[in-house]
């Protein structure tokens, strides 16, 4: 049996039995992309080629200024239950805690769309992924995590096609379903951006009644990794030879002449830890990465258009109300050598090169990259900051409105305040579905987001002047923001001070004003308390999303080998060194972190090197002089602005400035842990891992001073 036909069978036998319930509301088709950032569709300021999905917003609206919650988890239990995250049960991922905002899971306190909209008398489908529960059933050992109540089918759903957890191979995509069995395994030729769209119109197409269907399409693309097949790429190659300053330019100013920003809004400076272009290490390597970021953005617009296809064919299109936004901004992330998510093999069983090494060009199955920090300041332009921020840059969304039988100003833009919060309450309204008060005698949070439906049309200046003036609330992982009316108060991380901004005169976030306007930033912070404390969000200071060691001072011996949440915590700190080494060749002293970020110290060529780098830019000092050999005592400084010192015995032996654009220590905790003698992850200074020390450190000795100091 074909690998087509053995899926098309599959979804066939999981079609439910057909009620004949003709009913005149629209279908509802919700499509949302993964890691997508502000700038990333063609009618939104890009150079990609989206004619899919350009179309829908020429016949349709765009959104300027609608809002996600700056990360994959909470976006789909907020989108879903029209909640905040917390409320719903996933504020931040899906590791559960006790925290009952923290579960991990969505609660059965609250409601999602399907759950709603079939009570109403609509089918439900689901395509792509769930990424709202922590049971992985037939793939976790543990059977207390087999709870597929938590998936799909058990939160409203009639048929399912896709996966259970987040990121993975785009080849072979882990916990891969079929309703709720697993999959059977993927063939040669199977992309999971195309098969989400292909399942999703096979539900459009095998639809036999007359009864509306409520169909939600969560695709994974853009995600990383890196994946797409080589004709795609090719297709892009060249593209990106002029760099991500010029990109972030040419975004900029067709923004502008589509109207997406305002003029008086200045374009965002390039984030400081990324070079120029003309001095950024490794182009043919970066350039490469966008190509196939643009070609899985690409191959999301085609899978887009089958969807519509199956609409228009089966004659529905008109009677649908299409939503399409992402769930998060572009993601900064970069790729080291290690990780939970990553697949170690391809589906024919060949080892997977993980991490964003340089000297692998991404796209193929046996590779995992991500196309990082440079690459995601320009897919957020105009805005600053990225995925798990909630500045403008992590949380602002495309959204296109698509429905022919109500909206009639096509090519409109809306530049009302909307927040995700706000689908339920227009899937609801516009499918004149109930609320419920409770399900299965367990009592249902009231919903907090407002139908969006008045703005589909001609919109009256009270409706507008109502949306402007609304008050919207975020917190992930500490960073946090509310707006009410045009001023928003924004901080990034626990450790952070509140910024303010008028975002009518500057919506990207250049000015605070946070310092002139003490008494709105008071008034504003109450009430994030009140909503933190109403919405099951945990206090910042309590906020740990990740348990680091407050040790100062770590005295080790060679093989000395320190998991991330037992390494120096470095990040903005001063760092020094004290190192005994009997030496009699070269190789690493001290590495801490990967090719993503970290230090290390290590002997080239006789000459004594430290490197750091930061969101995967290297910068390497290097001693002029040879090092003696025999017994030596190495001493060293890495301070947070950058400024390093090197010494060997009593004689200074380099001292210098690491710099990205602008010079700097970790931005960062590196993911890959701190080892003495060796580095046997990934390469903090380029050179092959693990390059031992052809010697021995006797001690090491290494004291962290207080944070900018």
């Amino acid at each position: 049996m074909s690998q087509a036909l053995r899926w098309s069978l599959l979804l066939a036998l999981s079609t439910p039995g057909v009620v004949a319930q003709p009913a005149p509301r629209p279908n509802v088709v919700v499509i949302l992309a993964d890691d997508m950032g502000f700038s990333d569709l063609g009618c939104y300021g890009s150079e990609i080629p989206t004619p899919s999905i350009d179309a829908l917003a020429n016949d349709g609206l765009r959104f300027t200024q609608f809002y996600n919650t700056g990360r994959c988890c909470p976006t789909r239990a907020s989108l879903l239950t029209g909640l905040y995250p917390h409320q719903a049960g996933v504020g931040h991922m899906v590791d559960a805690t006790a925290d009952p905002g923290y579960r991990g899971v969505l609660g059965r306190d609250c409601a999602t769309i399907a759950e709603v909209l079939r009570d109403s008398g609509y089918r439900t489908w689901m395509a792509g992924k769930w990424h709202v529960t922590d049971q992985l059933g037939a793939w976790s050992d543990d059977p207390r995590r087999d709870d597929r109540s938590t998936w799909p089918l058990g939160r409203g759903f009639e048929r399912f096609f896709g996966t259970i957890t987040g990121a993975g191979s785009y080849y072979d995509p882990p916990t891969l379903v079929v309703d709720a069995e697993p999959a059977p395994p993927v063939g040669d030729g199977f992309l999971y951006t195309t098969a989400i769209g292909d399942a999703a119109a096979r539900f459009v197409r095998e639809h036999a009644g007359d009864e509306p269907f409520f169909l939600y399409c969560a695709f994974t693309a853009p995600h990383w990794p890196l994946h797409a097949p080589a004709e795609d790429v090719a297709a892009r190659q060249g593209r990106y030879d002029a760099g991500w300053d010029a990109l972030r330019e040419a975004r900029h100013a067709r923004q502008l002449e589509l109207g997406i920003v305002h003029a008086e809004w200045p374009l965002t400076e390039r984030d400081p830890a990324v070079p120029a272009w003309e001095t950024a290490p490794d182009r043919a390597w970066q350039a490469r990465r966008m190509e196939v970021y643009a070609a899985q953005v690409v191959r999301l617009d085609a899978a887009v258009g089958t969807i519509v296809a199956a609409l228009r064919d089966t004659g529905r299109l008109d009677d649908t109300l299409l939503l399409f936004l992402a769930d998060n901004g572009g993601c900064q992330e970069e790729l080291g050598g290690s990780g939970s998510a990553q697949t170690a093999r391809t589906h024919d069983g060949r080892p997977v090169r993980r991490g964003n090494d340089p000297a692998v060009m991404p796209g193929p199955e046996d590779t995992y990259q991500s196309y990082g920090r440079p690459w995601a300041n320009a897919s957020n332009t105009p805005f600053r900051r990225y995925k798990h921020f909630v500045h403008e840059g992590g949380i602002a969304t495309p959204l296109i409105v698509h429905w022919p039988t109500r909206v009639a100003d096509h090519g409109a833009l809306r530049d009302e305040p909307g927040h995700l919060i706000d689908i339920m309450a227009t899937c609801v309204d516009v499918a004149g579905a109930s609320y419920p008060t409770e399900r299965d005698n367990v009592p249902i949070q009231p919903l907090e987001g407002r139908s969006l439906l008045p703005l589909f049309g001609d919109v009256p200046d009270a409706v507008r002047a109502s949306f402007a003036e609304r008050t919207l609330y975020w917190e992930h992982e500490g960073n946090r923001a509310v707006r009410r009316g045009r001023h928003k108060l924004v901080a990034a991380g626990v450790r952070s001070a509140w910024e303010l901004y008028d975002l009518v005169a500057d919506r990207t976030e250049t000015h605070d004003l946070a310092a002139e306007l003490p008494a709105l930033v008071t008034e504003l912070d109450v009430l994030w308390t009140d909503y933190a404390k109403r919405c099951r969000v945990v206090p910042p200071d309590r906020w740990q999303p990740e348990s680091f060691s407050d040790a100062a001072r770590f005295e080790l011996t060679h093989g000395a080998d320190l998991p991330r949440d037992r390494a120096p915590f470095a990040v903005g700190r001063h760092v020094s060194f004290d190192l005994d080494v009997e030496r009699d060749g070269d190789g690493v002293i001290l590495a801490h972190g990967g090719s993503t970020h970290g230090y290390a110290i290590w002997v080239a060529d006789g000459r004594l090197c430290f490197a750091v780098c930061r969101s995967g830019v290297r910068s390497v000092l290097r001693a002029a002089d040879a090092l003696p050999g025999g017994r030596i005592r190495i001493r060293g400084r890495f301070a947070p602005d950058g400024d390093v010192e090197l010494s060997v015995g009593d004689r200074a032996t380099a001292r210098g400035t690491v710099r990205g654009t602008v010079p700097g220590g970790l931005l960062e905790m590196p993911a890959d842990g701190l080892q003495v003698g060796r580095d046997e992850r990934g390469s903090v200074g380029g050179y092959p891992t693990p390059n031992p020390l052809r010697g021995r450190v006797h001690a090491a000795l290494i004291e962290l001073g207080p944070a900018g100091r």
